[in-house]
């Protein structure tokens, strides 16, 4: 809520000047000054109720940096609150800390976006009640290409994607997933390769353009530009490429967002019988960008 305007300068009018052959006038009454205004901007109140990028603020403490919250109710932080509007209740997050000596992904000293951290340590952790898919967890926290690859529909795409995986360079993939109690699915794949340039060039933009993937998931055969995606939460530094599954789809709609980070490409996928929401993707989306930059 903005903060109330400050109330006008109260003080009297001034009283007019008697003239020589006329009797003093009386004097001027004061006028009430008004009572203070308040200025509710209600769009802006519901992004900042809405979104939580607005709420979360990134601060580096040593090799280190967490995310913390400020001068804010319970009830105006995303992922705490108990809300109708279907965000998820996410825990508090922290990034992983860098080794002694390494720069952040973005700083001016690391020209190739090298994410040092732990790639494991900086996957979205599941919402409060979600069931995690333990399978996605792979071996020792790193993920089979294969596994990731088993998203896309035809066998001729997931070959030729897996080739350019390899002609890039991919050096892992870390994962996970969950379900939610309404039967939202969602699987977040963070793929890793030796400079941020793969990623711009080879993948976000050639893979991954405006209108649509070039490779379709397995279940939707057609996804287009999400133009309802709130351009207040993307994260600055981020390339975001945001899709839908429009209607009509078949038993489940899907929602996918690929996110060029530096060195790491994330993939996020949500998948909903009857439809998959909008909210709780945005949120989903805006939390694992955060983690990113």
């Amino acid at each position: 809520m903005a903060p109330p305007a400050a109330p006008p300068v109260a003080g009297p009018f001034a009283a007019p000047v008697p003239g020589p052959e006329q009797p003093p006038a009386p004097p001027a009454v004061p006028e009430q000054p008004p009572a203070p205004t308040v200025v509710k901007d209600r769009r802006v109140l519901r992004a900042v109720l809405r979104w939580t990028a607005a709420v979360v603020v990134c601060a580096a403490v040593g090799t280190g940096a967490a995310y913390k919250i400020t001068q804010m109710d319970r009830t105006d932080v995303p992922g705490l609150a108990t809300r109708s509007d279907g965000r998820w209740d996410y825990p508090l997050l922290t990034r992983p800390p860098l080794p002694s000596g390494s720069p952040a992904p973005f700083a001016e000293s690391n020209p190739a976006g090298a994410h040092y951290a732990d790639l494991r340590a900086l996957l979205l952790p599941a919402p409060k009640g979600a069931k995690e898919d333990k399978a996605l967890r792979g071996a020792d926290g790193w993920l089979d290409t294969g596994d990731f690859l088993a998203e896309y529909a035809d066998e001729s795409d997931r070959d030729a994607f897996r080739q350019k995986l390899v002609d890039d360079g991919l050096r892992h993939i870390a994962a996970r997933g969950w379900t939610t109690g309404d039967g939202t699915r969602t699987r977040i794949y963070l793929l890793q390769f030796d400079t941020a340039a793969v990623v711009d060039a080879d993948l976000m933009s050639a893979l991954f353009p405006y209108s649509s993937p070039v490779y379709p998931l397995r279940g939707a055969e057609t996804a287009e530009s999400d133009e309802d995606f709130p351009a207040e939460i993307r994260v600055s530094g981020i390339d975001h490429s945001v899709y839908v599954e429009p209607a009509p789809y078949g038993d489940e709609q899907d929602r996918e967002a690929y996110l060029g980070a530096g060195d790491v490409c994330a993939v996020i996928v949500q998948s909903r019988k009857g439809g998959a929401p909008a909210v709780p993707f945005q949120q989903t989306v805006a939390l694992q960008s955060e983690l990113l930059g």
